[in-house]
């Protein structure tokens, strides 16, 4: 557990040690999937407001970790074709598994989004979104071996208006919690 809480920790600070601690270690596959689902329960709290009733507050948790896991699945696999594919480095090595475990705990600053709740939730989103595409970028250049920011910043541009356009699709079909 202390491990986890450090590996969260340091995503969220972007100590690249992290990253490459996560990409090399398979069983941090699992961590990850449970950081995209505490950040996936902290959303639908924060969205839902502090003072929703259990019922809302369950119904936006389940709703947004179901569509989260599906947004996460999406990103790692969007980013790996662009990163991998479209646009490797010669020092570019990298597995699905990697990329899904750095851009899982990635996710790490969402945690906060359960502020949301407490108030002035559009800002708090704001605010949170862009530090997660911050820590997303280090993920990138981290599990990508990427030598520059500037391609792990292209990378991510690309695949998360991909992605937002996914989660857009996704809100029309399964209701207005992730729906612009």
């Amino acid at each position: 557990m202390v491990r986890f809480l450090y590996r969260m920790l340091g995503v969220a600070t972007f100590n690249a040690g992290v990253y490459e601690d996560v990409k090399a270690d398979p069983r941090a596959t699992v961590q990850a999937v449970g950081v995209v689902a505490l950040v996936s329960l902290a959303a639908g709290f924060g969205a839902s407001g502090w003072n929703a009733t259990a019922e809302t507050v369950i119904t936006y948790s389940v709703e947004v970790s179901f569509l989260a896991l599906l947004a996460w699945a999406h990103w790692a696999l969007v980013t790996f074709h662009i990163g991998s594919r479209l646009m490797p480095e010669s020092t570019t090595s990298v597995s699905v598994d990697e990329l899904l475990r750095t851009i899982g705990f990635s996710a790490a600053p969402a945690v906060f989004l359960a502020f949301g709740a407490l108030g002035n939730t559009a800002t708090v989103f704001a605010v949170v979104g862009v530090w997660l595409l911050a820590t997303m970028v280090v993920a990138v250049r981290q599990a990508l071996d990427y030598s520059t920011t500037a391609r792990a910043i292209t990378v991510c541009v690309v695949g998360w208006a991909l992605t937002l356009g996914f989660i857009q699709l996704l809100g029309t079909f399964f209701g207005p919690a992730l729906s612009f």
